[in-house]
């Protein structure tokens, strides 16, 4: 299979990625949950991400869809589109699965796949995290990462816009 096709394997539908988290919790795996916009990868995402995946198993990206960014941060957001967005993400070595989800929260996806560690960057406070007590109540763990100072997409397109 190419290079480009196994990406592809890792982008999935909530009802395919049911099936996966199945199959990886009969193995006895570990599921990890991130989520995020994602728009212009950067140093500080690939380190969240990465320390996520050392916290278990498998790890499991939710994608906000263009859509969904548009409602959060205007219509001149994403810079780069979803399917573009989902491919990147995908690409990652350590990240098993990316999922596009167009709610403004993850919390629905959260609770179909039920992570046991649901993990964000160290810019929210683990109380606020969106399905944070469901993920407590099912015996998860909620964890946030420490930011790499400096690294923001918000910034990187402001820089980029204002010379």
């Amino acid at each position: 299979m190419s290079h480009l096709n196994i990406i592809k394997t890792k982008l999935y539908t909530l009802d395919a990625l049911k099936l996966k988290i199945e199959a990886w919790n009969i193995a006895g795996e570990k599921i990890v949950f991130s989520n995020g916009c994602f728009d212009i990868l950067h140093m500080g995402h690939i380190e969240i991400l990465a320390k996520a995946a050392d916290l278990g198993d498998r790890l499991i990206v939710g994608l906000n869809s263009d859509t969904s960014i548009q409602k959060l941060k205007g219509v001149e957001r994403p810079i780069i589109p979803e399917n573009s967005r989902q491919i990147i993400i995908a690409s990652l070595q350590f990240v098993d699965a990316v999922i596009l989800f167009s709610e403004n929260t993850p919390f629905q996806l959260i609770s179909e796949i039920n992570p046991d560690f649901l993990v964000k960057g160290g810019d929210y406070n683990p109380s606020n995290i969106i399905g944070g007590d469901l993920i407590k109540k099912n015996g998860g763990e909620v964890i946030t990462i420490p930011l790499k100072k400096g690294f923001s997409s918000s910034n990187i397109i402001n820089k980029i816009q204002n010379g």
